[in-house]
């Protein structure tokens, strides 16, 4: 089976109805929310790849990062299990790779797939070597490759931690930022403007589709734009651009923000900058002033919005019965589908009503797959593992 007839195939699986060429996606982030992104493109993709942060500097990543020298493996190692192919026979591998020692010795909470991804780097001299080989043996449709070939600090200017809420400190560190009680004002990669993994480069300069996002936003998102090349190739791509928003502030650096301002920070930080899509789920940005005022930010960046169901949903019992709610993490297969209407929306038409699709219209119409009429993949499956 060809790689496009597979992406047909999964597409076809999740309810997202190919009725284009399936293209060539590179999706950008780190952690959670690059997993998510992965399990849904992989969906109605011919070819994914997932460019990844690496200043990661907790858990098991920042022990073997001190110890070895190595890039931190955690958010390469997550990718990877994202895009593993759905076989019977590979099962037992991608929960190996995912497999965290417990105990209390020197293995204990390190990834079975962190130490591999190190003992490969030391063996063939090359991070995306190591990568590659895991994913030849995962079989996946795509690669996982660094931002950048060397590892990297995140440094950030962040107030309130004075007694004068004026005043900024300046903290450092992965773990730091994403913890900090104070609030996130600018971050910045050490060392400042880091060489881009050439790999990262070729796949954005030869992508039909490029997705950033989710994620923490001031550790996962906003450093792709700090690697000064990455930001001129994604700034020159033709790729159709897609910035998938958080479904809420994270505790710690983006309290309090509104969709709003995450757009506005993303701008300070790369003014040039350009996207065509800002997706967020429906039930984010209250209708009226928020989201006039988010379809003006939107616009600074050349943007339309799109909202769409993209959160999965959970059963809780309440006094009248069982009923659902939301959950602050992606749906798979939803973001799938929103993201595959972007993909077939024709550039000038106008924004896809991607959540008023009708039946007779899902094979055909760019914005018509209906997200509410849809089966859970296995990669709703895999969305427990443990990431760090």
């Amino acid at each position: 089976m060809t790689a496009e007839s597979e992406a047909s195939s999964a597409a076809a699986s999740s309810g997202v109805a190919p009725a284009v060429a399936a293209p060539s996606v590179v999706a950008l982030g780190g952690g959670h929310g690059l997993y998510a992104t992965l399990s849904a493109v992989r969906q109605f993709s011919r070819y994914v790849t997932a460019v990844v942060t690496v200043a990661d500097d907790g858990g098991s990543s920042g022990r073997l990062r001190a110890e070895l020298g190595v890039i931190p493996p955690g958010d390469l190692r997550m990718a990877l299990a994202a895009l593993a192919a759905d076989d019977p026979a590979l099962t037992s591998w991608t929960q190996t790779v995912q497999h965290r020692f417990g105990g209390v010795g020197a293995l204990a909470g390190h990834s079975v797939g962190n130490l591999i991804l190190a003992g490969l780097t030391e063996v063939l001299g090359d991070p995306v070597a190591a990568l590659d080989e895991v994913a030849a043996l995962l079989r996946i449709n795509g690669r996982v490759v660094p931002m950048s070939p060397i590892a990297l600090d995140i440094e950030a200017d962040v107030q309130g931690l004075e007694a004068d809420p004026r005043v900024s400190r300046c903290i450092r560190g992965q773990v730091a930022v994403a913890t900090t009680p104070g609030k996130v004002r600018r971050v910045r990669l050490l060392p400042a403007n880091p060489p881009a993994c050439p790999d990262a480069l070729a796949a954005i300069d030869n992508a039909d589709m490029v997705v950033l996002g989710p994620g923490s936003w001031f550790s996962s998102v906003i450093p792709h734009v700090l690697v000064p090349e990455l930001l001129a190739t994604l700034t020159a791509t033709t790729a159709r651009k897609v910035l998938v928003l958080n479904l809420a502030p994270e505790p710690g650096e983006t309290a309090g923000f509104s969709a709003e301002r995450h757009l506005h920070v993303l701008s300070q930080h790369a003014p040039q900058l350009g996207v065509d899509y800002v997706l967020v789920d429906s039930t984010t940005v209250p209708q009226g002033r928020e989201r006039e005022h988010l379809a003006r930010a939107a616009a600074s960046l050349g943007a339309q919005v799109i909202y769409a169901d993209v959160a999965q949903r959970k059963n809780a019992a309440s006094d009248d019965g069982a009923c659902e709610h939301r959950v602050h993490t992606h749906d798979a297969s939803k973001l799938a589908v929103a993201l595959h209407a972007l993909w077939t929306a024709q550039p000038q038409q106008p924004t896809p009503d991607i959540n008023a699709a009708t039946p007779e219209s899902d094979a055909a119409s760019p914005g018509a797959a209906r997200i509410n009429d849809h089966v859970h993949t296995h990669a709703q499956e895999r969305e427990n593992a443990s990431w760090r």
